[in-house]
C-alpha cells in the first residue's frame, strides 16, 4: 500500500545525504539525478523533508532565512505536475539580487526568470486559520520581483530520458536560486494587487505578460496559503521577512548575453543580464 502523501518514508539521514547532494552540485554548478530516482516511493513529506535539510546545512554555513517562495500557484502548472496544490521553500539572505544587476549564466544549471509580487512584512503571522485580512495587515508593503529559477537535477534525466517530478523540485528547495525586488513600494492599502501587472521584455522582445491575478486570484491567496500551510510545520511568516507569492508568467529561459526589461506599469521597472 502507497504512503500518505504527507507520511514520511525516508531517515533523517537520508534526507540529509540528499541534501548534501543538491548542495554539491549547486556549488559544482553540475545536475544530477532525480532524488525520485532512488526513492521512487517518497512522498511529499520526505520531499520537504529533504529541503528542510538543505536548508539545515545552509543556515550551518552561516546563511541567514530572510523569507520564503510560493510555487506552482496557477491551476495548469499544478496539473502539469499532478499536485492538487502550491508548493514552497526558502529564500536565504545571499540568494538576494540587486535590480539592474549583471549575472553569469555559468553560475547556474539551468536558470530561468519569473514574474512575481513580494510581500514584506511588519508583523509574524501564522496558524491554520490565518486570512486574507490578516495576511494585509501584517504587511508592510509589496514590491514588484522577479524569481531566478534554476535546477540541481536533471529536467529530463540523459540516462533514462525520465522527466523529474514535483517532489525533485521540492526537495530542491522549490528551485529556487534568487529573487531581484524592485524599488517601488507598493501600498496594499489603496491598490488592488489582482491588476499589478507586468510586460517582460528579454533582449527588447515582449517574451510574457500577466496579471497578479493568475496567482490563486489574488496574490494574498498565496500568502494565506503559505502561512497556513507553515503552521503545520510549526514554523511563522516572521516581521522583516519577504514573501514571494508566486509567478504570474511562465519561466523564460536565461542565456549569455541576455538582457532582461521587465516593466510593471506605475509600480517601477525592474532590469536583469546575464553574461
Amino acid at each position: 500500500m502507497a504512503a500518505n502523501a504527507y507520511e514520511l518514508t525516508l531517515t533523517q539521514d537520508q534526507a540529509e545525504e540528499v541534501a548534501r547532494q543538491h548542495e554539491h552540485h549547486r556549488q559544482a554548478v553540475t545536475q544530477g539525478s532525480r532524488v525520485t530516482k532512488t526513492y521512487p516511493d517518497m512522498t511529499l513529506a520526505d520531499a520537504y523533508l529533504c529541503q528542510q535539510a538543505w536548508v539545515d546545512l545552509q543556515v550551518a554555513n552561516g546563511a541567514v532565512v530572510d523569507g520564503h517562495k510560493i510555487g506552482l500557484t496557477s491551476r495548469a502548472m499544478q496539473m502539469a505536475m499532478k499536485i492538487h496544490e502550491p508548493d514552497f521553500g526558502t529564500l536565504l539572505d545571499y540568494m538576494f539580487i540587486s535590480n539592474g544587476d549583471t549575472l553569469s549564466a555559468a553560475d547556474y544549471n539551468d536558470p530561468r526568470i519569473e514574474v512575481e509580487l513580494a510581500f514584506v512584512l511588519r508583523e509574524s503571522i501564522g496558524g491554520p486559520n490565518v486570512t486574507a485580512e490578516q495576511v494585509l495587515a501584517a504587511t508592510e508593503y509589496v514590491v514588484p520581483a522577479l524569481e531566478l529559477i534554476d535546477a540541481r537535477s536533471y529536467r529530463v534525466d540523459p540516462n533514462d530520458g525520465v522527466t523529474r517530478t514535483v517532489k525533485d523540485t521540492i526537495s530542491d528547495n522549490a528551485a529556487n536560486a534568487g529573487i531581484i525586488v524592485g524599488n517601488t513600494k507598493i501600498d496594499v492599502d489603496s491598490t488592488d494587487l489582482r491588476w499589478v501587472g507586468a510586460i517582460c521584455k528579454l533582449n527588447g522582445t515582449v517574451e510574457e505578460s500577466g496579471l497578479a491575478a493568475a496567482v490563486l486570484d489574488d496574490p494574498v491567496q498565496g500568502i494565506v496559503w503559505l502561512a497556513r500551510r507553515l503552521s503545520d510545520h510549526g514554523v511563522e511568516l516572521e516581521a522583516g521577512e519577504t514573501v514571494l507569492a508566486g509567478s504570474f508568467t511562465r519561466p523564460v529561459m536565461c542565456r549569455p548575453g541576455d538582457e532582461f526589461h521587465v516593466d510593471f506599469g506605475p509600480h517601477g521597472v525592474i532590469e536583469l543580464a546575464f553574461s
